[in-house]
C-alpha cells in the first residue's frame, strides 16, 4: 500500500491567503481607473488580518507537513506574526506615500503580499530547496518594490543593486545547498542532520555549510557582506526601506536559526566561531560607520547592520534563551524600526526631498507628538529603559554571557553605547535647534497616524511588559531544541 504523506493546509492557509489576495488585487486593479492604489490597500489589509486569524492554529501544532517539505509549528506561528506586522503596519503608511507621490499602483500591493507569502513559505521551510522557493519569492518581489519610484535614479540604481548582489548570495546559497546534497544525499533539514550526527564530515560537506552561512549572511547584511545596505536603504521608497530593514531580516534570520540549529547542530563549534568574528566586525562597522552619516535613511542601514551583529550574538550563545531572545528582539525592532521610517516618510515629504538630518532640525516645536514618537522609537534602537530595544538587548547578551561569551558581550555594549551618539543627535537636532520644518509642511494621514500609535505604545508596552512575550518566545522555540 503506498502511504500518502500527511497535508495540512490549514498550516498554510496563511500563506494561500495572501497570495489569493494578491492575485484578486491583480485582477481589480484591471478595471479601476482612478483609486487603484487604494483599493489594493483596503484588500491588502484585509487579508493580513484574516490571515491573523488563520495563523492562530499553528502555535498548537508540532509536525512536519507535505512530506515534511515544510514544518507546522509554534516558530512558524511567532515569524508568521512577525512578516503579517510588518505587512500590516507597511500597508499603513504606503497608502499615504503612494497619494503624496501621485502613484496610483495596485501593483505596490500585489507584490507586498506576493512578498509576505514567500516569507512565510521560507521561515516554515523544512527543506533547502523550500527555503529557497520563499526567498526567491520574496526577493523578486522586493527587487521591484525598490524600483518603484521609476522617476528617482537613485531608485533605480538601488534596484540594480539589490538585484545583482541579490541574486549573488542566492546563487550562493543553491550552490551551497547542492553541496551539501552531494555529501549527504538529502536536503531535508532532518536528513542534514541525522548524517552531520553520524560523525561523517567532508570537505565537500565543509564548503556547502560555509557557503549557505555567506548566503544567509548576504540577506541579514551582516559585514563583510553588507556593502548593498545604504545604497538599497537609501535609494528605496521609505516604507519599502522599512519593510526591508524588519522583514527580510526577520525571516532570513529566522530561517538560518532554524537551518543551523536543526540540522548543522553537529558542527557547531566550527560555525559558532565563524558568527563569533561575523558579529564583532558587524557591531564595529555598523556603528562607526553610522556615526558619520548625514543622511538618515543611510544612517538607520547603517544601525540596522549593527543590529545584525547584535542579533548574530544569540545565534553564537546557541541556546534557546538565546535563540528566544532572538524572536524578542526581532519583535521589539520590527515595531521600532517601522515607526521610525513611518516618520521618515512623512517628514521627507513628497520626493523625498528631506532626507538629512539638519531637516529634523526644530521638529520638536513644529509637531512636537511626531518628534516625542522618533525620540522613543531612537531610544528603543539605543537600547534605552523602558523600551522594548533595552529588553532585547539585555535577553540577548544575558544568553551570551551564560553561555561564556564574556568579550563578544562587552564589544556589544561598548558599540551599543557608541550608537547613542547619532541616534541623538537627531534628538539634539529636533529639540535644540532652530526649527527648520514648517508647521503645515507635514501632512497626516488616519493610516499613517494609526500605524504611529500601534509602533509607539507596543514598543512601550512590552519594553515595560516583556514577560508574556519573553514566554512566547521561549515556548516558540522549542522544536528547535
Amino acid at each position: 500500500m503506498i502511504q500518502v504523506p500527511e497535508v495540512f493546509l490549514e498550516g498554510i492557509l496563511p500563506a494561500i491567503i495572501l497570495s489569493v489576495a494578491g492575485i484578486v488585487t491583480m485582477v481589480v486593479g484591471l478595471f479601476i481607473r482612478k483609486g487603484a492604489a487604494t483599493v489594493g490597500g483596503i484588500i491588502s489589509a484585509a487579508a493580513v488580518l484574516l490571515a491573523f486569524y488563520a495563523n492562530a492554529p499553528l502555535r498548537a501544532l508540532d509536525k512536519p507537513a507535505f512530506a515534511s517539505l515544510i514544518s507546522l509549528d509554534g516558530y512558524t506561528w511567532f515569524f508568521n506574526i512577525l512578516i503579517l506586522i510588518a505587512l500590516g503596519m507597511t500597508i499603513l503608511t504606503s497608502l499615504r506615500y503612494l497619494a503624496d507621490e501621485g502613484m496610483d499602483l495596485y501593483e505596490y500591493f500585489v507584490l507586498l503580499l506576493f512578498a509576505g507569502a514567500g516569507m512565510m513559505f521560507m521561515v516554515s521551510g523544512n527543506h533547502l530547496l523550500t527555503i529557497f522557493i520563499g526567498l526567491e519569492t520574496l526577493s523578486i518581489s522586493v527587487y521591484v518594490l525598490t524600483g518603484v519610484l521609476s522617476r528617482s535614479p537613485r531608485s533605480s540604481e538601488a534596484a540594480l543593486k539589490y538585484l545583482i548582489l541579490g541574486a549573488f548570495s542566492s546563487g550562493l546559497f543553491l550552490y551551497g545547498a547542492a553541496l551539501l546534497y552531494g555529501a549527504s544525499g538529502s536536503l531535508g533539514l532532518p536528513g542534514l542532520a541525522k548524517y552531520f550526527q553520524s560523525g561523517s564530515f567532508t570537505m565537500m560537506g565543509g564548503v556547502g555549510m560555509g557557503l549557505l552561512l555567506v548566503g544567509f549572511a548576504f540577506k541579514v547584511a551582516a559585514v563583510p557582506f553588507h556593502m548593498w545596505t545604504p545604497d538599497v536603504y537609501e535609494g528605496a521608497p521609505s516604507p519599502i526601506t522599512g519593510f526591508m530593514s524588519v522583514g527580510v531580516k526577520a525571516v532570513a534570520f529566522a530561517a538560518f536559526a532554524r537551518v543551523f540549529f536543526e540540522s548543522l547542530n553537529a558542527l557547531q563549534v566550527n560555525w559558532t566561531n565563524i558568527l563569533w568574528v561575523l558579529a564583532v566586525l558587524t557591531m564595529i562597522l555598523g556603528n562607526l560607520a553610522a556615526l558619520v552619516q548625514d543622511n538618515i535613511k543611510r544612517m538607520l542601514a547603517y544601525s540596522s547592520i549593527a543590529h545584525a551583529g547584535y542579533i548574530l550574538v544569540g545565534m553564537i550563545a546557541g541556546t534557546a534563551a538565546g535563540i528566544s531572545g532572538i524572536l524578542y528582539y526581532l519583535l521589539a525592532y520590527t515595531f521600532t524600526n517601522l515607526g521610525a521610517f513611518g516618520i521618515v516618510t512623512l517628514v521627507g515629504r513628497k520626493g523625498e526631498a528631506n532626507v538629512y538630518l539638519d531637516d529634523y532640525r526644530g521638529l520638536g516645536k513644529a509637531h512636537p507628538a511626531l518628534a516625542l514618537a522618533m525620540s522613543i522609537f531612537l531610544f528603543s534602537l539605543a537600547g534605552i529603559p523602558p523600551t522594548a530595544g533595552f529588553v532585547g538587548k539585555f535577553t540577548i547578551f544575558s544568553a551570551a554571557i551564560k553561555s561564556g561569551y564574556i568579550w563578544l558581550v562587552i564589544i556589544g555594549v561598548l558599540t551599543s553605547a557608541a550608537s547613542v551618539f547619532y541616534y541623538f543627535r537627531v534628538v539634539m537636532k529636533m529639540y535644540m535647534e532652530s526649527p527648520d520644518v514648517e508647521p503645515d509642511g507635514i501632512r497626516f494621514s488616519p493610516s499613517m497616524s494609526m500605524a504611529l500609535v500601534i509602533s509607539v505604545v507596543i514598543v512601550l508596552y512590552i519594553g515595560i511588559f516583556p514577560t508574556t512575550y519573553l514566554n512566547l518566545a521561549s515556548e516558540s522555540v522549542k522544536t528547535l531544541f
